[in-house]
């Protein structure tokens, strides 16, 4: 596990209420029971890295990047929910974080275009792909994989941290599988896609996983 605490629930809950009021009509549901049943989730045992930490950096960055966003409350809502369901050893934890989404919004007083369109960015962050003109799309994979430029102490962690998560996998399988991920994302054209993300992050997460990947092809497991 990182080597520090997660932020405190209380510190975040403020944020959900101000994403959420500022995506809703006046007089909705109380935030807090919405809030809460989220911030349960993030706190799940077997989470290493897709934690609350994981959470507050998101929410963090997309504060950075909410210029280049069309409406940066319903990415944040998107942060929210997009690791909402997390389990390592299941492929489809996207699509039922999506659904959370899509029952609980309606619920809690969001509108049925806004509603899918938390979904619809919770599903994008299975490929990080958003389209040229999905600003949105855009803020939110590029907060999501802002890690990836993280100065190398803080990679580290997040690199010990995914590895705990896939525990159960077996050392050479994790190699193997982890390399192919990196290989995939270093032959990606860009990395990030908002016009801060190229030029703050991409070099940095360049560099940081070609490290990484010549460490796994060094290193015994």
């Amino acid at each position: 596990m990182p080597d520090h605490l997660d932020p405190a629930p209380d510190a975040l809950r403020p944020r959900w209420t101000r994403a959420l009021e500022g995506s809703r009509s006046p007089g909705g549901p109380d935030p807090t029971p919405y809030a809460d049943n989220l911030l349960t989730r993030w706190q799940e045992p077997q989470r290493r890295y897709h934690t609350l930490t994981h959470l507050t950096a998101v929410l963090d960055h997309i504060d950075v990047l909410e210029k280049h966003a069309d409406t940066p409350d319903l990415v944040r809502l998107a942060a929210w929910f997009h690791d909402a369901v997390y389990l390592p050893n299941r492929s489809e934890n996207e699509e039922r974080s999506a659904h959370l989404a899509e029952r609980a919004l309606p619920e809690a007083g969001l509108t049925a275009p806004d509603t899918a369109e938390v979904a619809r960015l919770v599903r994008l962050t299975v490929t990080h792909a958003p389209a040229d003109d999905d600003r949105n799309g855009q803020v939110l994979c590029d907060a999501d994989l802002a890690i990836l430029a993280a100065p190398a102490p803080a990679y580290a962690d997040y690199t010990k941290a995914v590895r705990e998560e896939y525990a159960f996998v077996p050392a050479e399988a994790f190699r193997e599988g982890r390399a192919a991920i990196l290989r995939q994302l270093l032959d990606l054209p860009r990395l990030f896609r908002t016009p801060y993300g190229e030029r703050e992050w991409e070099q940095r997460a360049r560099e940081n996983l070609r490290t990484e990947l010549t460490q796994l092809g060094s290193a015994p497991g």
